[in-house]
């Protein structure tokens, strides 16, 4: 008889966003689904108790070890705090750094649990940028420490991080993320479309159990530079290392024009895309499925999910915050394990 897979842990994000809120409506849907598992809360168990009592919601259950959490799970959100105060009263919407050392210790505490295999899959709950920077963050967001704290482990594959995006069918994968378009250009050089490729291709096979995974990749000029009418850089960079790749079995296209690359016939002829900047491979999966959108972390030791949205400080604490992004996040993480498994 096999064993039951360890659950997922899910960083509660910042607690004056909708973190808390949208933990606690999935949690609603999880525990009522079939097979679905179990997911813990990690973070401060009194916001998430406050928010449940606002919301009208059975009170979270803390955890004192993560071996509880299959009992607990039907009766209320399991919740293993992460013994680190939030420094100041939680108001919806009112950003705190005071938080920030409760916040990156949820993620922290996420991660370890993941290395030592306690846990199967991280899912974060958004943060703010600001809170973490005035608290004295250095690093970008959320991958780029995620990254920092799995440095030294080994990964099967390429490491990465990379970010794609998925829902509505479509997968993105970006070659440059949080850039100003100007200096992402300056970015887009062959070693790095070349990496991402690599890394995409062989977490497909791992981790989506893709067995001949196809890419397509998105050209950077409008008709991708119509023959060099429109720009080179398809015909002196993108084509060229698509060549290569194909010479090293990798199935991906020539650069095609971005405008015609995401409607539903071209999205049956590849299973990712590779986008050069940041709106080329957003807009078109919140277009696709704006509340249902996923980010996953591609290239680390862990398995990282998380909504693709933010922290909503306006609408926190009204009870209107969707839950469906974390639900698929959830939904994806579990997949991607039991790849892995």
């Amino acid at each position: 008889m096999m064993s039951r897979p360890s659950p997922v842990v899910v960083s509660m994000g910042d607690p004056a966003g909708i973190g808390p809120e949208i933990i606690l409506k999935a949690w609603q849907s999880w525990r009522t689904a079939p097979d679905a598992g179990t997911f813990v809360a990690l973070g401060d168990v009194a916001a998430f108790a406050t928010t449940a009592k606002q919301q009208d919601l059975p009170p979270p259950r803390q955890l004192a070890t993560l071996s509880d959490a299959d009992d607990v799970m039907p009766r209320g959100l399991p919740v293993l705090d992460v013994g680190v105060s939030l420094g100041s009263d939680c108001i919806p919407g009112q950003a705190d750094a005071a938080h920030a050392a409760c916040i990156k210790a949820a993620i922290e505490t996420g991660v370890r649990l993941c290395l030592d295999g306690q846990a199967s899959a991280l899912v974060t709950a958004p943060i703010a940028k600001s809170v973490m920077y005035a608290a004295g963050f250095s690093f970008p967001g959320h991958t780029e420490f995620l990254a920092e704290l799995c440095a030294g482990h080994p990964v099967i594959g390429p490491r990465g991080p990379a970010m794609m995006l998925a829902g509505g069918g479509l997968r993105v994968v970006l070659v440059t993320i949080h850039e100003p378009l100007a200096r992402a250009l300056t970015l887009i050089t062959p070693d790095r479309v070349d990496a991402i490729a690599r890394l995409t291709d062989a977490a497909l096979r791992r981790d989506f159990g893709i067995a001949r995974p196809r890419l397509a990749l998105a050209g950077l000029n409008p008709h991708a530079g119509e023959g060099g009418a429109l720009g080179d850089e398809e015909l002196t960079l993108l084509n060229p290392l698509a060549a290569r790749l194909r010479a090293d079995g990798i199935d991906i296209t020539d650069a095609q024009p971005p405008d015609t690359l995401f409607h539903a016939e071209a999205r049956a002829g590849y299973d990712a895309a590779i986008c050069l900047y940041h709106d080329q491979g957003l807009i078109p999966v919140k277009t696709l499925d704006f509340h249902g959108g996923v980010n996953i972390t591609l290239g680390l030791p862990i398995v990282r999910t998380s909504p693709d949205h933010g922290t909503a400080f306006n609408i926190a604490g009204q009870g209107i915050a969707r839950a469906d992004s974390l639900l698929a996040a959830l939904n994806q993480a579990t997949r991607i394990a039991a790849c892995r498994r």
